[in-house]
């Protein structure tokens, strides 16, 4: 049986894209595209992201360009791995160089500030006459780039593009599930840094696990009413791309969105972490606002996400948002 994906073009090398490439490099011929001349060569001599992934050995096959012509011309799977603030223009950069029945993959996830389109909908506007998917779940790069046991989802509209994909990447202990529910598991993946910023802010504050098991839970659920009004399958919510994201990255501290809301917690500034982040990105920090405006407009509540984008823009302090979300009117839970 041939590969479903003679070639496989990673554009963006953070910490998870780099993963992402060299878990792929395993099952396909697989290129990874850097912004920088010099960061492409280094990789290619040291086999290591030192910046992102210090310590990881990357696939002894996989390779690397700074052209990101040259990367997608060819490739038959193009996984955009660029943080949403930048993700249209880049796509912008490629679509006109794709070979003509490519496939496109989202790993990030966040909205697009202005728009409050989700990252598969910037690639559909993009490239109309390509299939698009998404891959999503309890996915902490570095865990899976030293070979932990880990499941995530692939969801596309076709099936059979689904399936193809989650054989690329399936690995023995990468498990992947496939899925319909495009929107339910992207937005899973957008809330979700949006929830872990709120769990973090509880555990900066000095507070413990019923805190967070609170926000966590509560979070799910605004989660679900802004899917259900997007049309997302309620069920998804319950599985990887939703509950098992938020769990995963409200519990570790190897989260940026974590470990932002942790030091938000503790009274620092939205501009002195920002400024302290060494070029990575926490996408709950972007997306806030961008959540908050998309449930605004389909006449969703969302306290929580709400509290966190006015922390997030230095309008509210951690403690403030604390007290306001506790002392809110009294409801059913249900509701």
């Amino acid at each position: 049986m041939g590969l479903p994906f003679a070639r496989v073009a990673v554009i963006g090398a953070g910490s998870w894209g780099t993963t992402v490439a060299s878990l792929v490099a395993h099952n396909a011929p697989t290129v990874l595209w850097v912004r920088r001349r010099e960061l492409a060569d280094e990789l290619r001599t040291t086999r290591e992201n030192t910046r992102y992934l210090p310590g990881v050995r990357l696939h002894d096959e996989l390779e690397f360009t700074h052209d990101v012509v040259d990367a997608v011309h060819d490739a038959s799977l193009v996984v955009m791995a660029v943080p949403s603030a930048g993700f249209r223009d880049v796509a912008r950069s490629l679509v006109l160089h794709l070979a003509p029945h490519a496939v496109l993959m989202s790993l990030t996830k966040g909205l697009e500030r202005g728009t409050g389109r989700r990252m598969s909908e910037v690639l559909a506007d993009l490239a109309p006459d390509h299939a698009v998917s998404v891959l999503s779940g309890p996915n902490l790069a570095r865990e899976i780039a030293a070979g932990q046991p880990a499941a995530s989802v692939v969801a596309c509209a076709d099936d059979a593009v689904a399936r193809q994909l989650q054989e690329v990447f399936t690995r023995p202990l990468f498990r992947i599930y496939t899925h319909d529910d495009l929107v339910g598991c992207e937005l899973g993946g957008v809330v979700k840094n949006v929830i872990a910023i709120a769990a973090g802010m509880a555990h900066g504050m000095g507070f413990g696990d019923n805190s967070r098991a609170t926000l966590i839970t509560r979070g799910l659920v605004e989660m679900g009413r802004l899917g259900a009004a997007l049309g997302a399958n309620p069920g998804t919510f319950s599985g990887l791309a939703g509950m098992g994201d938020v769990v995963a990255t409200c519990s570790s501290m190897q989260s940026r969105n974590t470990t932002v809301g942790v030091r938000l917690g503790k009274g620092e500034s939205i501009a002195d972490i920002n400024a302290s982040m060494n070029h990575m990105v926490a996408e709950g920090v972007k997306s806030s606002g961008a959540v908050v405006a998309l449930a605004r407009k389909k006449g969703v509540e969302m306290p929580i996400c709400e509290a966190v984008a006015e922390v997030c823009d230095g309008r509210l302090a951690a403690g403030d948002a604390l007290i306001r979300l506790m002392t809110r009117s009294r409801k059913s839970e249900r509701d």
